[in-house]
């Protein structure tokens, strides 16, 4: 496989949006190499994303999240998986739009309201929707929508449908991807 530099596919969405069990399916079918940008920034710091975001704060989350994406970018050949918000910084967008100009393949995971609440409950592990989980979240999917369109090479929807046939459509377009 020659071309594009990077993963061979990077996942952004909102929470809930399946970015992880998609992401983990799919490399699992390709049989490559699977990572989270999130879980890079818990390894780093020692501490999970709800912790970092109560001990420190948003902005201190974010600066780690933006360089735990580059790092990934630049690193990893496999499935990377962002976390919701990492779109949200004009750096990350950047790499993001420079990968899928090369040739990389970033899939937008894209959920409705509905789906995502159902999926989200009331997790405590979403600091961002601690307080009334089904505004913020609307406000999250109405805010971001235009940054995950901006980023991505395609988009798959993931409401109301199951696993199996979200992972067949990423991975049917991974497998169209030239690289």
């Amino acid at each position: 496989m020659s071309g594009a530099e990077g993963p061979l596919l990077v996942l952004v969405g909102p929470p809930a949006s399946g970015k992880t069990t998609v992401g983990r399916a799919v490399a699992a079918a390709l049989g490559v190499d699977f990572r989270d940008t999130d879980r890079d920034v818990e390894l780093e710091t020692g501490s999970s994303v709800p912790d970092l975001f109560v001990e420190h704060g948003e902005a201190h989350f974010r600066d780690l999240e933006r360089r735990a994406v580059a790092r990934g970018l630049a690193e990893h050949d496999g499935v990377l998986a962002l976390g919701g918000g990492a779109v949200t910084a004009p750096e990350t967008r950047a790499l993001l739009v420079a990968h899928g100009s090369r040739g990389g393949v970033v899939v937008w995971l894209d959920v409705d309201l509905p789906s995502a609440a159902r999926r989200v409950g009331l997790s405590r592990d979403r600091p961002l929707l601690a307080v009334n989980p089904r505004a913020m979240l609307r406000s999250m999917l109405e805010q971001r929508a235009p940054l995950y369109a901006e980023v991505s090479t395609h988009t798959v929807a993931t409401s109301d449908r199951s696993t199996d046939d979200v992972v067949a459509d990423v991975l049917a377009l991974v497998s169209g991807a030239t690289r």
